[in-house]
């Protein structure tokens, strides 16, 4: 496993309103659940509306390229697992997983795996909880100690600023990531992460601790897959939950 701390000490140069939420880009309360399939090695996502449910299927195999094709780029956008509460003197970027947050990190871990969403570039807030979500996910899951991981210390206080994120996490993947990586995950705090998928989806997605969206879009490269889909052009292919059978 490769880690790297980075931090992005020259700030994000985020173009005012570029990936900012508008409500008219925001279709109103879908849910979004995961159920079990059939067949053997594939999971099934449903996204339920108020009208009527779709069923999307989600391979466990990974997407395939050449470095000079069109591919389907997964993006995972992870929230940390549940933090403890208990020492109030701690300040916020240093609470630790509480124990049931660290039960829901194994959770959510395998059903990932069970799903075929694993990532080949992790990028992390460096608060204590993110890494900690992290380092579970590793212990039980070895393909996620396999990849490539940095941890963004900016993650942690964009995820504060109002319409930020989204474009926030399209420059970081675009610095970090390379036309061979297929599947990336990012994994930070509300109330920007479910607002980034929102804005990234067009659907109203919320992100209780330790959810997953799993966010899908094509292109040669990370930056043309962004530019090409825009908000509200990504796929969202469901939510992942730590008690929600795959």
């Amino acid at each position: 496993m490769n880690v790297v701390v980075a931090s992005l000490v020259e700030p994000l140069q985020v173009p005012y309103n570029y990936y900012s939420c508008r409500k008219s880009q925001i279709k109103k309360n879908p849910k979004c659940v995961m159920v079990a399939s059939s067949r053997s090695g594939v999971g099934s996502l449903v996204i339920e509306t108020n009208q009527d449910q779709q069923q999307i299927s989600t391979s466990t195999k990974t997407p395939t390229t050449t470095l000079s094709s069109v591919a389907a780029r997964r993006l995972i956008l992870l929230r940390h697992a549940k933090s403890s509460w208990e020492n109030r003197s701690i300040r916020d970027h240093d609470r630790p997983l509480s124990r049931s947050g660290q039960l829901d990190a194994i959770k959510v871990s395998q059903n990932l795996l069970k799903l075929g969403w694993i990532p080949q570039l992790i990028l992390s807030s460096d608060a204590l909880r993110t890494r900690e979500t992290l380092k579970i996910m590793q212990e039980q899951v070895q393909a996620f100690l396999e990849a490539e991981v940095h941890f963004i210390s900016s993650f942690y206080s964009v995820a504060a600023m109002d319409g930020q994120t989204a474009e926030h996490l399209r420059q970081a993947i675009s610095k970090y990531s390379r036309d061979e990586i297929l599947t990336v995950m990012c994994m930070g705090h509300n109330r920007g992460w479910e607002e980034a998928a929102s804005v990234l989806s067009g659907v109203t997605v919320e992100l209780k601790t330790c959810n997953a969206a799993l966010l899908e879009a094509t292109g040669k490269s990370w930056e043309e897959a962004f530019s090409l889909a825009g908000p509200g052009g990504w796929k969202l292919q469901g939510l992942v939950k730590p008690d929600t059978a795959v």
